[in-house]
């Protein structure tokens, strides 16, 4: 997924730090209703890292069932400076 069109799509904007609380918010939650219908992993992966970025996402072990998309999303948030702890 390219990160700009899911920007676009759901926040109405590629520059997210350019929205107020609310139309923050209201893309907030367009991008949990998607991640909680989306069935494709790699989809499914993209909407929580936005999610994540704009500190709305699930921790990895509530997020995902599959143990490797838990490693995948624990290292990713790892990387980025946000681990949570398994037993959140």
């Amino acid at each position: 997924m390219d990160l700009d069109a899911i920007s676009q799509h759901f926040f109405g904007t590629t520059d997210i730090d350019t929205l107020s609380p609310e139309a923050l918010e209201a893309g907030r939650e367009r991008v949990s209703i998607a991640f909680g219908t989306e069935r494709e992993a790699g989809r499914r992966f993209a909407l929580w890292a936005v999610l994540r970025a704009t500190g709305a996402a699930p921790a990895p072990h509530v997020a995902f069932k599959d143990a490797r998309e838990i490693r995948a999303a624990e290292a990713y948030a790892a990387a980025i400076g946000f681990a949570e702890r398994s037993d959140d």
